[in-house]
């Protein structure tokens, strides 16, 4: 672990009214003039929720919640926004700029463009405000994908001889990251995400790597158990929580140390950035993952992040919409002979239901299910009007895809990852039904 991580958090040292990033007084300004334009405030000001530890998840509420007095949605329209100033916009716009005025000694929060940016800024604070409400310290770091927020954590916390344990069913990446690991001398031990299996490797581990629900099994571990284990072995414990989101589950409130998310999904939502966040308590290791992506460069642009801050304040609609959608969906797939091996965690009937009912208040967009085999399936895919052919998941146009094309994912052939958009779900679900009857009439 590094011993010179320097702690860089933003607004620690802001004085009430004054809507400063930086430590010291008249840093950090965005604007022209004495007090306007400034981006923050001072600590725990603007922020969703007061008090930690209400609205918790397993109680009942699943696709609802209220934290601190504001309902979820609230929060994602108001999350990271500066207080107004007049004239100025409500978010302001993207600040493109590779250096910052620096006169004298480079003290203050904004030096290089590198490091840190206004725009960053307002989107780390909204996402922290999403991922822990109420709880002003928790820290927040924007990264240029998912899979940079992936390998910040796992190569700022891990050295020689460590070792880590990973799901042996998750994003289809993750054995890239295996062999890079392992070439610096990091043991990798693999299990699957259900049943809680990685307990079974998890004696003498470092950091636990967690992905629940799994991508794209949709199988789900339980959270409080798993982290209560690690810390108890004095392993760190790091979520991917790119399906759920903060609205779907809250992995830090669960116990973990680390929240990792692809925001290129479900968190922006429109297909149409690449972007991955992780946020934390501990100030120290904040910092670790701070310098990792200093070091590496590993950055988003300001458009990029101005972009997300924008698609979060549909966060809550999109996601209510896209649930809905898919539990709708499945329901209608369960009914179908072609249909196998149907998975959604939201369905009473699913292997996971019972776990993920106690620590998700959403069940996600995406839908799994297997078809007879590869033609079986390639004819569903060509015979969707509604539905594109393609990767990734968790926008607001539908998505569908084979996904043993790939074969990275241990999945049969006919296996098909469904993502539900934002469309009127009577039309998706009767495209849906259409394409499953024409695939079966020229199957004979």
């Amino acid at each position: 672990m590094s011993t010179d991580a320097r702690d860089s958090r933003l607004d620690d040292d802001g004085e009430p009214g004054e809507g400063r990033v930086g430590d010291g007084p008249g840093e950090g300004r965005v604007g022209d003039g004495p007090g306007e334009g400034r981006v923050g405030d001072d600590p725990g000001e603007g922020r969703s929720g007061d008090g930690p530890g209400e609205g918790r998840v397993g109680d009942g509420r699943a696709g609802k919640g209220r934290d601190g007095g504001l309902g979820e949605g609230t929060r994602a329209v108001r999350a990271g926004l500066p207080e107004p100033v007049k004239y100025e916009p409500t978010l302001p716009g993207p600040v493109f700029a590779a250096h910052f005025h620096l006169p004298g000694d480079p003290t203050g929060p904004y030096t290089y463009g590198r490091d840190e940016n206004p725009t960053w800024t307002h989107l780390e604070r909204a996402i922290g405000e999403l991922e822990a409400p109420g709880e002003p310290d928790v820290e927040t770091l924007v990264f240029a994908s998912g899979m940079a927020a992936i390998s910040a954590v796992l190569f700022s916390q891990l050295k020689a001889g460590d070792t880590v344990v990973v799901p042996d069913d998750g994003y289809q990446a993750l054995p890239l990251l295996h062999e890079q690991l392992r070439a610096y001398g990091i043991e990798v031990r693999t299990a699957p995400t259900g049943g809680d299996a990685q307990l079974s490797v998890l004696d003498g581990a470092r950091l636990l790597w967690i992905e629940t629900p799994s991508n794209p099994g949709l199988d789900v571990c339980d959270i409080r158990r798993l982290v209560r284990a690690a810390h108890e072995g004095g392993a760190l414990v790091a979520v991917d929580n790119t399906l759920a989101t903060p609205l779907g589950q809250r992995p830090l409130e669960l116990g973990a140390d680390f929240s990792v998310a692809s925001d290129t999904k479900g968190m922006t939502g429109h297909g149409d950035i690449l972007l991955g966040h992780v946020s934390c308590r501990d100030p120290r290791r904040a910092a670790e993952v701070r310098r990792w992506r200093k070091i590496v460069g590993a950055i988003p642009g300001p458009m990029e992040a101005w972009l997300a801050h924008r698609s979060l304040a549909t966060l809550q609609l999109r996601l209510d919409r896209q649930c809905t959608s898919a539990l709708a969906l499945a329901e209608a797939l369960g009914g179908r002979p072609e249909v196998a091996g149907l998975r959604y965690p939201g369905l009473p009937g699913d292997p996971s239901y019972a776990v993920a009912s106690r620590q998700m208040r959403r069940f996600g967009p995406v839908v799994s299910f297997v078809l007879p085999d590869r033609s079986w399936a390639e004819r569903f895919l060509d015979g969707l009007r509604l539905v594109d052919d393609a990767t990734s998941f968790g926008g607001v146009r539908s998505t569908a895809e084979r996904r043993g094309r790939w074969g990275g994912d241990s999945v049969p052939e006919g296996f098909i990852r469904f993502s539900v958009g934002a469309e009127d779900p009577e039309d998706l679900i009767a495209d849906v039904l259409h394409a499953l009857d024409e695939a079966q009439k020229a199957a004979g």
